[in-house]
């Protein structure tokens, strides 16, 4: 079956048309098998147990017989994961990799589950316009039509940024780790949020963003042999929100690098070292550029009505989360 005749097939699948279900059942039904629940039960004294809670539900992807594709946030801090697959069975799953740069969660299944893996696509390859397929957890009932309306940046207030982030229209209610399913069936994509401007900045245009999986591709086999990949960039545990061109510091992480230089919620970030910044992704590139995680980053931060000079020592961000004891 051709892949254009297939992916108009898989959509008049989701509309119920008869014909569909006749001719593409079977291959539907082997697609959507990948797709898990994914639940997490949290420290108590989790540091992300504030903004995320102690119990956590969405979904992950079957990527290898073994390992699920999920978003990290999900199982950060976590002292118990299960997976639920297609078919209802519950099983154990431990945190392979969790990459921060990107996002993606990894975990590794205690015992194999019923379901084909999902092959890994070019999610380069997507354009604006582009029909895609977005499946969460519940077979036919959690999958659904949608469009690339925009790839641009993503730049998020907890000191994260994507390049390339992938936007889609209409917007699902279930997109912590749903995917994204491309023409051939392959997996594009991983949801991490929902969003009001999918269409473009400043637009009312509610959808959602999904983190490209060719993020993964090249640190895949790093996360499965360290549990992370890369350097470690330097990281100040606060939030910052862009407006009118000003960086507002909206949150510093209690006992973190911010909050111990004396960084406060209300602060003006107005530089990094003599240069100055106006918009996260500048602030998040002149962070990163003066090395890994231990360096000194000098702020210049408006503090009431005098600038301040500020120098934050940076950590790994994985310091800061609690692990999960060693019994």
């Amino acid at each position: 079956m051709g892949v254009v005749l297939r992916f108009v097939l898989m959509m008049l699948v989701v509309s119920g048309t008869s014909y569909a279900q006749d001719k593409v059942r079977d291959e539907n039904t082997e697609t959507l098998s990948a797709v898990v629940r994914v639940k997490s039960r949290i420290l108590p004294n989790a540091r992300s147990a504030e903004s995320l809670g102690t119990a956590r539900e969405g979904n992950g992807v079957l990527i290898r017989e073994n390992l699920v594709l999920t978003i990290g946030y999900l199982v950060i801090e976590a002292e118990g994961i299960e997976v639920v697959s297609g078919d209802g069975r519950v099983v154990p799953a431990t945190l392979a990799g969790y990459d921060h740069a990107s996002g993606f969660g990894v975990l590794r299944l205690v015992t194999p589950i019923e379901g084909k893996p999902l092959p890994l696509g070019d999610s380069n390859q997507l354009a604006e316009r582009d029909p895609v397929m977005v499946a969460t957890y519940g077979g036919r009932e959690g999958l659904s039509l949608a469009y690339v309306v925009s790839r641009r940046p993503f730049s998020g207030s907890w000191e994260y940024m994507l390049d390339s982030a992938i936007y889609t229209y209409p917007p699902v209610t279930n997109w912590s780790g749903a995917a994204l399913i491309g023409p051939k069936g392959d997996l594009l994509g991983i949801g991490s949020l929902i969003v009001a401007d999918a269409m473009s900045p400043g637009t009312q245009s509610p959808g959602n963003l999904f983190v490209p999986v060719d993020l993964l591709k090249p640190i895949l086999d790093e996360l499965l042999d360290k549990g992370r990949a890369g350097p470690a960039r330097p990281w100040l545990g606060m939030s910052t929100e862009e407006l009118r061109g000003r960086l507002f510091v909206s949150r510093v992480s209690p006992d973190g690098p911010a909050a111990k230089a004396g960084l406060q919620r209300g602060d003006i970030l107005v530089g990094v070292g003599n240069e100055d910044v106006s918009s996260l992704a500048d602030f998040y590139k002149k962070i990163w550029a003066r090395g890994s995680a231990g360096v000194e980053v000098p702020l210049r931060v408006l503090q009431g009505t005098q600038v301040r000079e500020i120098g934050v020592r940076s950590i790994d961000r994985v310091e800061y989360f609690r692990a999960r004891p060693v019994l």
